[in-house]
């Protein structure tokens, strides 16, 4: 079930946002990047602008490079898709971490919950939500899985919230 927007407000203006995708295999082209340009699709919706997806492959120092030059051309949110599992390249977690001055671990609690009512699958994610500041220039930062499915629970969950943290990084009311 789809968090009901009702509940929510709508941002003020459209936001800068960023998608980057984190696949070995999409970067070396083995690959289509499909969840990558879902998300692109699915944060629109939500008047997070955002350009085509940044493909990377699953590295730490790439992952963080690529959060901070999308948070230096103004992205407000920045959702990676990929890396969330426990393969031995699954590094999006990692390299996140250090970036995040607050971790968000209910919301990041409430996708995996949305995700398993439809597969067992979505517990197995250690996709991290955050904000790189708790001031007005603070960026949300989300880890969604690579799948389609896990970009779709992902932004079903956060999409409405995105002005509710903006707004707080801003100084406003609970």
């Amino acid at each position: 079930m789809k968090i009901k927007e009702k509940q929510f407000h709508r941002l003020p203006e459209p936001v800068k946002g960023a998608v980057i995708t984190v696949s070995d295999r999409c970067h070396r082209g083995t690959r289509e990047d499909k969840s990558g340009p879902l998300a692109v699709e699915m944060l629109a919706e939500y008047d997070v602008i955002c350009p085509a997806p940044t493909v990377i492959p699953d590295e730490i120092d790439l992952i963080q490079q690529a959060i901070k030059d999308a948070i230096a051309m103004g992205a407000r949110v920045v959702l990676t898709t990929g890396g969330t599992g426990v393969t031995p390249r699954d590094l999006t977690p990692e390299a996140t971490a250090p970036l995040l001055v607050a971790q968000l671990p209910g919301l990041a609690e409430q996708v995996r919950n949305y995700g398993l009512a439809k597969t067992p699958l979505a517990g197995l994610s250690r996709g991290l939500v955050g904000v790189t500041s708790r001031e007005a220039d603070g960026v949300l930062v989300i880890n969604a899985p690579g799948s389609s499915g896990g970009v779709r629970d992902t932004v079903d969950v956060l999409g409405p919230l995105v002005p509710h943290v903006l707004e707080q990084l801003g100084g406003g009311d609970h």
